[in-house]
């Protein structure tokens, strides 16, 4: 019987490129690797280590489940993903763990190729004991690299990579591209860093009192020799981390408050500081991706910026310049109009000048976009637009935000890729996702050419664009250097 997805498939003129599926490791044979890697007590101090962590920390999520209903309202404990995996629906849940499977039912689910992200091994570079975290990224690295190397004309699967500092980040990337002969990658999308004083004063209160490292702005660490490898190994950097446990998504009860939004605001923090940060000025061929948080989240950052830079640029900075403001006009209109609010304090009318900030002792501040090297509105779309890309599920409507040329700044279309997250909760059938992804062109949301660009063009450019033989080597080779040969961006 052909599904949904297989005959929508059918119909197409292109390949379907899904950019972020997921595989659930067996853990059994992930321990057996850590084991190799870390020795005889890595899998014990790894069960361990992932339940503990910093308060925000996914890792320390985990421990929710240890606790008692008053120890959750007492500690303000989040509570975790929970019934996170399909269950009712076995084939699909068996199929996401094995490569075998998988490979056998992509027709099915309508793809061509699919890039894999893990389910477990996404915790691994947020660990807190480095030797733990290099060894579990290590071993979830090579697990992969062994169970999918058979398959790798249809299925690639993508290597972890810690961040705590640029030199562990530099090595695990020589490493799965060098030995592993991995092409696509993940690096941790933050650091959970104590905040020092308290660390030095309280350290029992440490882990509750944090601050998150996107490495790009007041970092604790400069990671451009990251970037720089990356662009020397021609793999494109992506990211899948989470913000549960972030700002208001700590509800101790409530999984779905914390879920909705999280994926895109842990994306939404490291991309602006990629961008403030001037990184895709200093690498520009440096392609990035954030996954599952949608590219409404990346229209809605797009235009900020470039609304923020029409009122706040260096120029237009000068009308809230304190010192732009005529005093002698001020203290005229008080006198005529003030009356009551301000009779007998017009001596006190400097404290009501606006200044909260003292440039004088460091003039740059007064550029936010300094590291950018943006000069006029177009800038930002040349700096962000081309660099960084969204990932998409089947089922979101918002993915019609992409193609809305009429809406994003400067008649722009953003980078969605499609992502299927097939492996999790939110597909209870894999058969569906392609059809669902079409879905748009059917409701007249999109063109076809709109379409082609989501699950094609851009899901093929994310990977090509740093690495153009991506590909070789897979169903699609031939249709992607078709397709490159075109001058395809």
């Amino acid at each position: 019987m052909t599904t949904t997805s297989a005959a929508v498939r059918t119909r197409l003129t292109h390949p379907v490129i899904d950019s972020d599926g997921h595989t659930v490791e067996f853990e059994p044979a992930v321990m057996d690797y850590l084991q190799q890697v870390g020795g005889p007590r890595s899998v014990e101090r790894y069960k361990t280590e992932r339940t503990k962590g910093m308060a925000s920390s996914l890792g320390g999520l985990l421990n929710w489940h240890r606790l008692t209903p008053d120890e959750r309202r007492d500690q303000r404990a989040t509570i975790p993903p929970w019934w996170a995996l399909p269950a009712k629906n076995t084939l699909d849940r068996v199929t996401a763990m094995l490569p075998k499977l998988l490979y056998e039912r992509l027709d099915d689910i309508g793809l061509d190729v699919t890039v894999l992200y893990p389910t477990f091994g996404l915790l691994a570079p947020h660990l807190d004991d480095e030797e733990i975290r290099r060894a579990a990224c290590r071993a979830f690295n090579t697990y992969h690299a062994d169970i999918f190397r058979e398959y790798a004309d249809r299925l690639i699967p993508v290597a972890v990579i810690p961040m705590h500092t640029p030199q562990e980040a530099i090595e695990e990337l020589e490493y799965v591209v060098k030995t592993l002969g991995m092409k696509a990658v993940m690096l941790a999308g933050h650091v959970i860093r104590p905040v020092p004083v308290v660390a030095r004063t309280a350290p029992e209160a440490a882990r509750y009192a944090y601050w998150l490292d996107t490495f790009c702005l007041d970092s604790a660490y400069d990671y451009d020799p990251v970037w720089a490898k990356c662009v020397e190994l021609k793999v494109a950097p992506t990211f899948h981390s989470v913000a549960m446990g972030w700002g208001s998504r700590t509800s101790i009860s409530n999984y779905m408050y914390n879920h909705i939004g999280h994926f895109a605001e842990a994306g939404e923090a490291l991309c602006k500081a990629l961008f403030f940060g001037g990184v895709t000025r200093r690498f520009p061929s440096l392609k990035f991706a954030f996954l599952e948080g949608g590219v409404s989240t990346g229209a809605r950052i797009y235009a900020d910026l470039v609304a923020r830079w029409n009122k706040r640029n260096p120029e237009a900075l000068e009308n809230y310049n304190p010192a732009n403001l005529n005093a002698e006009l001020l203290l005229d209109l008080c006198r005529r109009y003030g009356g009551r609010v301000t009779e007998g304090k017009l001596d006190q009318l400097s404290k009501a000048s606006g200044t909260t900030i003292n440039t004088k002792e460091a003039p740059e501040m007064r550029d936010d976009f300094r590291l950018c090297g943006i000069e006029k509105g177009e800038d930002i779309a040349a700096r962000f637009v081309p660099h960084f890309y969204f990932g998409c599920e089947a089922d979101d409507p918002m993915n019609a935000t992409a193609f809305n040329r009429k809406a994003n700044p400067f008649g722009a279309q953003l980078r969605a890729v499609f992502s299927s997250d097939i492996g999790h909760w939110d597909v209870p059938d894999m058969t569906e996702v392609t059809e669902e992804a079409h879905e748009l062109v059917e409701h007249g949301a999109i063109t076809e050419d709109d379409s082609r660009d989501f699950v094609f063009t851009k899901t093929t450019t994310v990977w090509t664009g740093m690495n153009p033989g991506f590909f070789a080597g897979t169903v699609d080779e031939k249709d992607v250097n078709i397709l490159l040969a075109g001058g395809a961006k």
